[in-house]
């Protein structure tokens, strides 16, 4: 539930015998047309006499705060004013809640059973439903009885009745071809005059236009993302929430406000809602309960053709679908690496992504596919890195390592300590434990200085927490950017609270054991020789490697990785001391290498022109022949029956599912004229 900000018990309100009530009423808009008996004011009415009543028995009322939710339907504990209360329950600012009667309180017997039976008992907060004659205090078995469970039923009961009645209204619409959305799509704006007719938003509507022409002219989704990116163009959810418009208002990222992304473009891209239809029944929800929407099938999904003025023509909306209908499937298929989770980067400290082994076409010295193939590396990447890519941005680097030459050096480590273990047990202990102190102390301090860091964070997140409240409070802040800043607040607050444990416990770790060179010295012996790494011989020999960023050093690519292993740390191998004559023979293949890099370079750069060309010709013609087969195919649907064309189309019925395949010499020499 959403109002479980933390698992602590309230041990000062459970114990307190001066009241600190929050007085909380309702009334949804479903009860607007009932009698003044259920009103806003009848409901404080009735509670502010059950105060004066509570006060002339002697108890003690230090403050009274009311949490009105008008407009509000009891189905979801999500209401701004009922969470606020929540908020206020966890602060320990309120340990008494009063309401009329417990449909007031929630209609939902699941979510209540557990608020009155968990989580109000946890916290150590009275419980008084009026009318209900209930009392937490006063009554505690009144309270706990089979009264409350039946009344919750009842109630559950009455929202599961007008979750019917309130869909029959709206398949009613629906099968009239009415929208029954709360907005209009990005686009348009639904008319002042009357909600059901949709007006062009001419600013967004240019945005659509483009979206399609670029589509058309053969850009993918991401591409045209990244365009709309470096042009600045407001992303639907942030254009619309500075306008007011819709519920963005709260789930938009102001901080990214050109933010596109390929999902939003296939979004628009799919929606017969530009060419002028009305689309109903899309999808559809097994039980009232249910937030998960399933989508329904072409059969069970309405079509109203031209019921508002459309923004792209129809021909274009069905030439596009034709662009996107093919999907290609690729063989994900192969094992996972028994080194997963054991890599980390060395420079932002994120978990470093597997990378599987694939079959791809091979190319020559240009770039040009050659008609055969070639097995791609398994290997690493940066997670960190990879995650920023998808969202237009570099964070950190790639890092980029095979897997097979980790498990090399993996390897090779373990088989050094087990050797050095052997030769001299001694040498080894004492070498062993002079680095772990100065290793330790190192790792100490950095702990701390991270500790201290986020301890600071968690201070000014609770000066924040304070503020929004106060400015809310005041009027400031609207009730739904108070409720997104607090619950982000609060969230970063938990994470950080894990985090310092985290911290915490390492530290003690440091302190308590400080030595753990015998049971490395236990483990060895469990081998006498390790020829080749095992799922079992990873988990049980090595704690992490650090993968450090390629760098450049006198014009070879060199890579740091560090090998940690459980119980003793890092585990260095000794430098290879040269002879003169290995050194001299180094030397030679260097600039051997060196001197091919900079051959093909300038080969390169001179036939740069020419490859190009070759390249981007042949894209061209594959674009071409991709459009020329869409506008047959969008002329044809043009003549057919479009509902039912359009309603396979939005369930992605129409989609073709293709294997991914490798050209064939044939084909290559078609495209690339070899």
């Amino acid at each position: 539930m959403t109002f479980l900000q933390n698992g602590r018990t309230n041990k000062k309100n459970r114990q307190s015998n001066v009241w600190h009530v929050g007085q909380y009423v309702r009334l949804s808009k479903e009860d607007g047309d009932k009698p003044e008996s259920d009103s806003i004011q009848n409901q404080q009415r009735i509670i502010s006499k059950h105060i004066e009543y509570m006060e002339q028995q002697g108890e003690q009322i230090a403050s009274v705060k009311v949490y009105s939710d008008d407009g509000y339907a009891g189905g979801s504990l999500n209401r701004p004013a009922f969470q606020q209360m929540m908020r206020a329950v966890e602060a320990g600012e309120i340990n008494c809640v009063i309401f009329k009667d417990l449909s007031r309180l929630g209609r939902n017997y699941p979510e209540l059973g557990k608020l009155m039976e968990d989580y109000f008992p946890q916290k150590g907060v009275r419980v008084i439903s009026v009318l209900n004659n209930l009392d937490s205090l006063k009554s505690p078995e009144t309270y706990c009885s089979a009264i409350v469970s039946f009344s919750n039923i009842v109630n559950d009961d009455y929202i599961r009745q007008l979750s019917i009645k309130i869909k029959s209204t709206l398949d009613m619409k629906r099968n009239s071809g009415e929208f029954i959305g709360n907005y209009a799509p990005y686009g348009y704006v639904k008319s002042l005059d009357d909600k059901n007719l949709w007006l062009i938003d001419e600013e967004a509507a240019e945005v659509v236009k483009k979206i399609f022409r670029l589509t058309v002219e053969g850009m993918g989704p991401y591409q045209i993302a990244k365009r709309l990116m470096e042009e600045k163009v407001e992303k639907p959810s942030y254009y619309q929430a500075t306008r007011q418009r819709g519920n963005y208002q709260t789930m938009c990222d102001f901080e990214t406000p050109y933010n596109w992304t390929g999902g939003s473009v296939v979004r628009i891209l799919e929606r017969p809602e530009y060419m002028g239809d009305t689309v109903n029944f899309r999808s559809h929800k097994e039980s009232y309960k249910d937030k998960k929407a399933v989508k329904n099938n072409s059969d069970e999904i309405l079509v109203f053709q031209d019921t508002h003025e459309p923004i792209i023509d129809r021909r274009t909306w069905y030439m596009v679908q034709e662009l996107r209908k093919t999907v290609r499937r690729v063989d994900t298929n192969g094992e996972g690496s028994l080194l997963t989770g054991k890599l980390y980067c060395a420079d932002c400290g994120g978990k470093m992504h597997y990378r599987r082994s694939t079959t791809r076409a091979a190319r020559d010295w240009r770039g040009i596919p050659n008609g055969g193939t070639e097995r791609t590396s398994a290997g690493f990447n940066c997670g960190t890195y990879n995650s920023s890519r998808k969202q237009y941005k570099q964070v950190c680097f790639s890092h980029s390592i095979k897997e097979d030459t980790v498990k090399q050096l993996i390897l090779e480590t373990i088989r050094y300590a087990l050797k050095s273990v052997r030769m001299d047990e001694a040498a080894f202990i004492k070498n062993m434990r002079s680095a772990s102190e100065v290793r330790d102390k190192g790792e100490v301090k950095k702990l701390k200085a991270d500790f201290s860091k986020k301890k600071k964070r968690f201070a000014d997140l609770d000066l924040l927490i304070k503020k929004v409240y106060e400015d809310n409070a005041m009027g400031k802040l609207p009730d739904r950017r108070y409720e997104m800043l607090s619950s982000d607040y609060e969230k970063e607050q938990q994470e950080l609270e894990i985090s310092m444990q985290e911290i915490r416990e390492k530290l003690a770790q440091f302190e308590d054991d400080t030595d753990r060179t015998e049971e490395f010295l236990s483990l060895v012996r469990k081998y006498t020789d390790i020829q080749e790494l095992t799922p079992a011989i990873v988990n049980e020999f090595v704690d992490k490697v650090m993968v450090h960023k390629i760098e450049e050093i006198d014009g070879e690519r060199v890579q740091e990785i560090e090998i940690f292993l459980n119980y003793i740390g890092k585990v260095e191998l000794p430098v290879q001391e040269l002879s003169e004559e290995e050194m001299a023979a180094e030397e030679k293949k260097r600039k051997r290498r060196a001197y091919s890099r900079a051959y093909l370079k300038e080969y390169r750069k001179k036939h740069r022109p020419e490859i190009r060309r070759v390249i981007e010709g042949a894209r061209e013609a594959d674009k071409q022949k991709q459009i020329a087969e869409a506008e047959a195919s969008a002329d044809g649907l043009l003549h057919t029956d479009g509902t039912e064309q359009v309603a396979a189309m939005v369930a992605g019925e129409n989609k073709i599912i293709v294997e991914s395949s490798l050209p064939t010499k044939e084909e290559v020499k078609a495209k690339y004229g070899r």
